[in-house]
């Protein structure tokens, strides 16, 4: 990502921000156990706003300051350090290669923030994001209170930055979406290489390793979630995590994975069979999935609401639960009663981006979103049909099937960015056969 495609990012902030000032902290490192770490990881606001990919900083923003009006604090250079953890760009580097008007030391940043909060009738803030920090801001705050009498001007309004903020987020820029399409080509290869190495007797956790090995050979380090690989029965349960299940002959395998990229998320699901080939009744549930991913997916263009793509699954999945014998009934009484939410419990879809489920508004006021070109979002029917599921026969079992696109609001339509993997019984099965 260019430089110029933060400084774009930060002008468009702060032409909404009216003034005040905005203040990101970047997250810090957490402990893993004792004195090792988690791989460090921005915070994805932070991120959007600076590229910068160090810890301990904190970007501040000031529309109209004659100085400058992008701030970066962080880390100054310590070769004895650099030496130990890595290299560090400084304050020069701040102001020389990402863009900063002005840098300064994180140590001085108790010193010098309550001055640059002097006479800034707002603040743009993300209360709650980082506990510690906040406590930090307020204590800024009342030490300028202390001092009204001098005739400082006291901040009187915290605005959430997120609101103005996360609306840039949800529109991605052509240089976003050229990273969401290279990170959604490396999960797709991921699950492909996945079906083919599929064989009874194996274990989740190695296929977990293939999708890793996948991610990793091509440049995405870290998965954009923990991936869920569940076989069988684990396949009924939404976010499984455990992958140490051995996988059986007969049951179906549910892959829900994908890489990041640059801090930017791919998000797919599919479901195949553990052997190579559906069972009759896997693949009267797996092609009614199917089916409302299809119709979920046509709703996804510009004009149609948030709702629109969750409304068409719901029709389909329980149209076909009807005709299969599950569900009994008149279609529309059991869709108004949400029959079907035993076995389809969450909604279809979420924005995608910077977070996996990214932010964004999902209403306006009272109303639902209507699609715009360049937003993202996942489409994701599903069913899920855990063992003793009241009324239901025990053929049907223990079959857990999603199936998850990630899809971009065109001018004219949509583009499905996670084509590159099979999807389609008659496909699935081909791939699976020629490995």
């Amino acid at each position: 990502m260019s430089p110029k495609e933060f400084a774009a990012r930060r002008r468009a902030l702060m032409q909404q921000m009216d003034g005040g000032i905005a203040i990101v902290p970047t997250n810090p490192h957490h402990l893993r156990n004792r004195d090792t770490e988690f791989p460090f990881r921005p915070d994805s606001d932070f991120q959007y706003l600076t590229g910068f990919a160090e810890p301990e900083a904190v970007a501040v923003l000031i529309p109209g300051r004659p100085q400058g009006e992008y701030i970066l604090f962080c880390r100054e250079r310590d070769p004895a350090k650099e030496t130990w953890t890595g290299r560090r760009a400084g304050p020069e580097g701040a102001r020389a290669h990402f863009g900063a008007d002005d840098a300064f030391p994180i140590a001085d940043l108790d010193d010098i923030m309550p001055g640059l909060l002097e006479n800034r009738g707002k603040v743009f803030y993300s209360l709650g994001a980082h506990g510690e920090f906040d406590q930090r801001v307020l204590g800024w705050v009342n030490s300028l209170r202390a001092k009204v009498r001098a005739g400082i001007h006291v901040p009187s309004e915290f605005v959430d930055l997120g609101h103005l903020l996360h609306d840039l987020r949800l529109f991605k820029s052509a240089a976003e979406m050229k990273l969401m399409r290279r990170a959604a080509d490396i999960s797709a290869a991921a699950h492909c290489r996945a079906m083919r190495v599929c064989r009874p007797g194996m274990w989740e956790y190695q296929i977990e390793a293939e999708l890793r090995h996948e991610f990793i050979r091509e440049g995405a380090r870290l998965p954009a979630y923990e991936p869920i690989v569940g076989g069988g029965a684990n396949g009924c349960i939404l976010h499984y995590v455990e992958n140490n299940a051995r996988l059986n002959d007969g049951e179906l395998l549910l892959i829900d994975a994908g890489c990041e990229l640059d801090c930017y998320a791919a998000d797919i699901t599919r479901t195949f069979p553990i052997n190579g080939r559906f069972s009759e009744e896997q693949k009267a549930l797996y092609e009614i999935v199917l089916d409302a991913q299809y119709a979920a997916i046509d709703k996804v263009r510009p004009g149609n609401h948030w709702n629109e793509p969750h409304e068409a699954a719901v029709q389909v999945l329980t149209a076909g639960l009807l005709r299969l014998g599950i569900l009994k009934g008149e279609l529309g009484q059991l869709i108004e009663e949400g029959a079907y939410r035993p076995m389809y419990m969450h909604r279809t879809g979420h924005w995608l981006g910077m977070d996996v489920h990214d932010v964004g508004e999902y209403k306006l006021g009272d109303a639902w979103r209507v699609f715009e070109p360049g937003m993202v979002t996942t489409v994701e029917p599903g069913l899920y049909i855990a063992a003793g599921t009241p009324g239901v026969a025990k053929k049907w079992w223990n079959i857990g099937i999603r199936i998850e696109d990630n899809v971009l609001v065109t001018r004219r339509g949509h583009e499905i960015t996670t084509g590159g993997v099979p999807k389609t019984v008659a496909d699935i099965e081909a791939l699976m056969a020629g490995a």
